[in-house]
């Protein structure tokens, strides 16, 4: 398997390297490109030489600057390389939807080795994307991202298995090794809860040779790209999704700095808003904007895109999005995983969880 497509879970540990660099938090607002020193490691795509631009269209009436005529220049930073999972960027960037509420958005490419809460607390990007308990440990090591909005409402990453293996459940997975990345807080979850003490932790690597030629093995990954080389290869396999372990997570959140949100609260409204119409507009025209996504990540096959997006339409459109709206979040959701990272020791204390997410610019809120 190319191991683009095999996500990391490296961003606590990128985040926790970057807690000694916060003096320089905060977004200028000036909307800067991400430079050359968040570039990711061997394997990886820059992120300066990877992007899509909304700057090509006509100009919009009035920029989120509030300046007539005038597009006001932003940064979305990745937390992968681009894919399905970001389809609603890529959407609001061909179709307008960011020219139209006045910014001039540039997509950068993430990576294994890229944290998209670096480069957005340095002032390199505006925005970025993370998962929901990745906005948690950041915020307890002195950076301030806030999320803002999220594209999923439940992770889409799970514990993959052999069905010959027995295995049923998480309680299962004792007496197997299990490919996974041994500090993520989902698995802290579920070794505490489902008293994982006989599993034999393997060091996830990405590769999924490992799991394929052994059958009593386990591996973490996504529903939304493992599922669909494992179906290629012809693998019997089965998955147990992380959210059903009880840690249900927001996942590929969009952040920005206190900082953002204080000075340019008309310019974070703006990106929210027209991401927002562009996720609205993924979902029943996906197979158009692949075309934008594959632009950006040509090694991607149009195929595995299809499947991808097929696969994400539940967790970016159901849940609480099919009642309240793409994008929505709420407080009971951010309080019961920040209780869950206390109790397995990942947050040392607790803030108000209203410090860490905001609802307040998503389309209809109250201001």
């Amino acid at each position: 398997m190319n191991t683009k497509y095999a996500r990391r879970s490296i961003c606590c540990l990128l985040i926790a390297a970057f807690a000694g660099l916060t003096a320089a938090c905060g977004s200028s607002g000036g909307g800067s490109n991400a430079s050359g020193s968040a570039s990711p490691g061997s394997g990886a795509a820059a992120p300066s030489s990877a992007s899509a631009s909304a700057g090509s269209a006509a100009p919009a009436d009035g920029g989120a600057s509030g300046t007539p005529g005038k597009l006001t220049k932003a940064t979305l930073v990745l937390n992968w390389f681009a894919e399905p999972e970001h389809g609603g960027n890529f959407a609001a960037v061909a179709k307008g939807f960011y020219q139209d509420a006045g910014l001039d958005l540039t997509i950068q490419n993430g990576g294994p080795q890229v944290s998209s809460s670096q480069i957005v607390a340095s002032g390199k990007a505006d925005f970025g994307m993370v998962n929901g308990d990745d906005v948690l440990v950041a915020r307890q090591e002195g950076i301030p991202i806030v999320a803002i909005a999220t594209a999923f409402q439940k992770s889409p990453q799970a514990l993959f298995y052999h069905k010959e293996s027995g295995i049923k459940d998480f309680s299962d997975l004792n007496g197997h090794k299990v490919y996974v990345a041994s500090t993520a807080s989902f698995w802290q979850y579920m070794k505490n809860k489902f008293n994982l003490n006989k599993v034999q932790e393997m060091k996830y690597t990405g590769s999924l040779v490992n799991f394929v030629n052994d059958p009593n093995a386990v591996t973490q990954g996504y529903i939304t790209s493992e599922t669909y080389t494992l179906q290629q290869q012809g693998v019997d396999f089965g998955t147990l999704l992380n959210a059903d372990s009880g840690y249900n997570i927001y996942a590929n959140v969009y952040i920005t700095t206190e900082k953002m949100i204080k000075e340019h609260p008309d310019l974070v409204k703006a990106f929210v808003e027209a991401t927002v119409k562009g996720w609205d507009y993924y979902r029943d025209h996906y197979e158009e904007i692949n075309l934008e996504i594959q632009k950006m990540n040509p090694d991607m096959s149009l195929d595995m895109m299809k499947f991808s997006a097929e696969q994400e339409m539940d967790f970016a459109f159901g849940g609480d999005a099919a009642t309240d709206g793409t994008g929505t979040m709420s407080e009971a959701r951010w309080a019961e995983v920040q209780q869950q990272m206390l109790d397995v020791g990942v947050l040392k204390k607790a803030e108000p969880i209203q410090n860490a997410f905001t609802t307040q610019f998503l389309p209809g809120a109250n201001p």
